[in-house]
C-alpha cells in the first residue's frame, strides 16, 4: 500500500523511532550533507528530520514545496533556518527534554575524571607506574560550588545531581529567573562574573546564540579559582579556546573538560588534546541507549503536523 507521506532522514536514528515513521511514511536518507544534494532530495518530502550533522537551510526550505515539518533529532537549533522555516509557514518540532538525564549525568564524568585525575592514574597504571598513586592528588566535589551558566532543563538537571549527590551549593547564571527551581535547591542566580569568581566547578550549558558566541572568554577565566574547573556540554563556539588554552597551559585553572569544540571534528593536532588538565569527548554525551530512543521519538511530532495534529513540542 502507498505511503501516505515521505521523510527524508539526514542520519540513521534508532529503530523505535524509525519503526514509528515507516508505518505510515516513506523513509529516505540523505545521500550526503551537501546543500546541493539537499535540495534535490527535498523536492518530494513532506518532512525533513536532522540530527547531529548537515543544516537545514534557507535554499533547502525554499526548495521544498510539499514540506510541512522539520524535526530536530535532539535540542540545539542552530542548524535550522527557523527564520526561513516561520517564512514559509513551516512547521519545526524538537525532542528538547530527550538528552537531559544523559548530558547531566555526562557533566558529572567528565568532572569526576578531571577532580580524580581518572585518566592520569588509567595511563600510570597502564605504563606500569605505581609510584603515581602518591603523586595524583584529586580533589572531592562534595561541598564545592557549583556554577551553572545556562540554567534550562539540562542546567538544572546537573544542578540537581550535584546538589542532592554530592551537597554542592548551587550559583547559576540565566537571562531568565528560575524562582522555583532555586527554592527546590537552594540556588542563587547571580551575574556571569560572579559565578565564575565564587564555582569550583562550572557547567557551561547554554544555546549557541550570536550573544553567547566568544562569551566565555578570557575576561571571564581570569576570575576563577586557581583550583576550579571548567567543562563545556553546550556548543564549542561559546566559549574561545585559545583563551582556555592559554589559560590550561599557565595552569591558571586547575582543569577543563569538553564534549563539544570549536572546530568539529576536532584535529588531531588541537593543542587541548596534549594537555593533562584537559578531558574530552567527541561530542557524545547525549549518546545513550535511552537517550537515542527518546531524541527518535521527534517521530511522533513529526507525525502529528503531518496528520493535522498539534506537536508536543513545538518550536515553530
Amino acid at each position: 500500500m502507498e505511503k501516505a507521506f515521505k521523510v527524508l532522514l539526514y542520519e540513521a536514528m534508532h529503530t523505535a523511532g524509525t519503526t514509528l515513521l515507516e508505518q505510515k511514511c516513506q523513509v529516505i536518507y540523505a545521500a550526503n550533507f551537501e546543500e546541493k544534494t539537499l535540495i534535490r532530495q527535498v523536492r518530494d518530502v513532506d518532512a525533513v528530520i536532522i540530527r547531529a550533522n548537515g543544516a537545514v537551510t534557507r535554499n533547502i526550505i525554499e526548495a521544498a514545496p510539499k514540506l510541512k515539518v522539520i524535526g530536530r533529532h535532539g535540542a540545539g537549533l542552530d542548524t535550522i533556518d527557523l527564520e526561513a522555516a516561520r517564512a514559509n509557514g513551516i512547521r519545526v518540532v524538537s525532542t528538547p527534554t530527550a538528552n537531559t538525564e544523559s548530558v547531566a549525568e555526562h557533566f558529572v564524568a567528565l568532572a569526576l575524571n578531571l577532580a580524580k585525575k581518572v585518566r592520569l592514574a588509567d595511563r600510570a597504571l597502564r605504563q606500569g607506574y605505581w609510584q603515581a598513586r602518591y603523586e595524583l592528588i584529586g580533589t572531592e566535589l562534595r561541598d564545592k560550588t557549583l556554577g551553572v551558566v545556562g540554567f534550562g532543563k539540562i542546567g538544572q538537571q546537573t544542578a540537581r545531581i550535584c546538589h542532592f549527590g554530592f551537597a554542592m551549593p548551587i550559583v547559576y547564571y540565566d537571562v531568565i529567573a528560575y524562582p522555583q527551581v532555586e527554592k527546590e535547591l537552594q540556588a542563587q542566580r547571580a551575574a556571569i562574573q560572579q559565578v565564575f569568581r565564587r564555582a569550583d566547578f562550572i557547567s557551561i550549558n547554554l544555546p549557541l546564540l550570536p550573544q553567547t558566541q566568544q562569551l566565555v572568554n578570557a575576561e571571564l577565566i581570569n576570575l576563577m579559582k586557581p583550583t576550579a574547573f571548567i567543562i563545556n556540554m553546550a556548543r564549542g563556539p561559546i566559549w574561545n579556546e585559545a583563551d582556555l588554552i592559554q589559560a590550561l597551559r599557565e595552569k591558571r585553572l586547575a582543569g577543563a573538560g569538553a564534549d563539544v569544540y570549536e572546530q568539529e571534528p576536532v584535529a588531531p593536532d588541537n593543542p587541548l588534546l596534549q594537555l593533562d588538565n584537559f578531558v574530552g569527548t567527541p561530542h557524545m554525551s547525549a549518546h545513550t541507549e535511552e537517550g537515542m530512543v527518546r531524541m527518535s521519538m521527534v517521530a511522533q511530532d513529526v507525525l502529528a503536523v503531518l496528520e493535522g495534529r498539534e506537536p508536543e513540542f513545538p518550536v515553530v
